[in-house]
């Protein structure tokens, strides 16, 4: 799966400087535009944001989907501790590549947010702190988007946290709307962030806790 956008690392968010990592990206969109939601990666802001619901102390686990080139993945690495881990589990294996020559001292793995269970019971872990994805959910069906949702249940447990983000204008797509309305389905507590202007487009994340199920 691809973020939506599949963040790349940035410098600062304004526009008119283009961020690093956005050759890649857009290389990334040429080969496979079904997979990536948009032609520009995100902004620092919005990874920010995103990024917030990563533990700051201790030794959690966070796990990226759709990581792309990097934005959300730099400023994760800025708040985990030494004691932390961090994983990107990226589909495009160009962008993974370039992902682990980006950030060494991130887990990258070349894999299917859809099969997230497996890949982390391959690397003996039994629960997530924190799961944040950029994946383009308007342009999946409602079976990968329960798909994906359940692995990530699984993952977070009662006490874990899931962040993801959506552009402002996709709201009225009916795959928006739905996935909305899966979100609500899934966890107990919804929250939608205020809408961050300095990102192309706009955007606003989604921050869940709680499972229902």
């Amino acid at each position: 799966m691809r973020s939506e956008p599949a963040a790349a690392r940035g410098g600062d968010d304004s526009h008119g400087n283009e961020p690093s990592g956005w050759p890649e990206f857009l290389r990334a969109w040429l080969r496979n535009p079904a997979q990536v939601g948009a032609v520009w990666p995100s902004s620092p802001r919005l990874s920010a944001k995103l990024a917030r619901i990563a533990p700051g102390h201790g030794a959690p686990v966070v796990v990226e989907l759709g990581p792309g080139t990097g934005a959300v993945t730099a400023q994760v690495a800025r708040r985990l501790s030494p004691e932390g881990r961090h994983l990107a589990v990226e589909l495009d294996p160009r962008m993974a590549d370039y992902l682990r020559s980006r950030h060494p001292g991130v887990e990258v793995v070349n894999g299917d947010a859809r099969k997230l269970g497996a890949l982390l019971a391959e690397r003996d872990i039994t629960s997530v702190d924190a799961v944040i994805s950029g994946l383009p959910w308007s342009l999946f069906d409602r079976t990968m988007q329960q798909e994906i949702l359940d692995q990530v249940v699984g993952a977070v447990g009662e006490t874990g946290a899931f962040a993801t983000f959506a552009y402002s204008h996709t709201l009225p797509m009916p795959s928006a709307r739905r996935f909305k309305a899966a979100l609500h389905d899934t966890f107990d507590e919804v929250v939608m962030t205020r809408t961050v202007w300095r990102n192309l487009p706009p955007a606003f994340c989604f921050l869940c806790r709680r499972p229902r199920r």
